[in-house]
């Protein structure tokens, strides 16, 4: 029995390739390990919601069972971590710019909530501060406060802070301009 070996180069096909018009955008492995991993985060983001807060996020079905499966698997880290694993997954898979959208209108109701209290807060410590000189401040730009209410809650805070007593008109200070502020957004 003879062997017969082809020592000839194999013929090279020649194969059309339609032209692309789009070029192709390489993506680098790190960047599709940051890609997976932010989107794992976005993820445990969802998980952290409130119920009434997750209402407001336009999740498709699959999404939201991977959710509510999360909230039922806290108590096991192992099979918790997997989980999330899995619901990065299935944002990988989808359009997750309404999805940050919705997450990004909590953020900035929580900022615009923190910078009105801290601005409460800096009302509040002025009028107990200057007195009547505060008081004057605050009623030339929020006209619709009780002046002399004002001026009651800034004394017995005073004396409050003065005597070192527990707080209450200090509080109560601040639980008027609470109410009494409003501010447009």
């Amino acid at each position: 029995m003879s062997m017969f070996i082809n020592t000839e180069k194999p013929m090279r096909r020649k194969v059309d390739v339609p032209e692309i018009e789009e070029e192709i955008e390489w993506v680098s492995k790190s960047e599709m390990k940051r890609d997976s991993l932010a989107l794992r985060k976005l993820g445990e983001t969802l998980v952290k919601l409130e119920p009434h807060e997750l209402a407001k996020v336009p999740l498709d079905e699959d999404l939201a069972e991977a959710v509510e499966l999360a909230h039922r698997l806290r108590g096991k880290h192992e099979g918790l971590r997997r989980h999330m694993s899995y619901l990065g997954k299935l944002l990988r898979l989808r359009d997750v710019t309404d999805i940050q959208k919705a997450l990004a209108g909590f953020e900035h109701k929580t900022t615009v909530a923190n910078v009105k209290f801290h601005k409460l807060e800096l009302w509040r410590d002025r009028l107990i501060k200057e007195g009547d000189k505060g008081v004057n401040a605050i009623m030339s730009e929020y006209r619709q406060l009780d002046r002399q209410k004002l001026r009651q809650l800034a004394r017995n805070g005073r004396k409050e802070m003065a005597a070192g007593l527990p707080p209450a008109a200090f509080r109560e200070l601040f639980q008027y301009l609470k109410a009494n502020i409003k501010e447009e957004e």
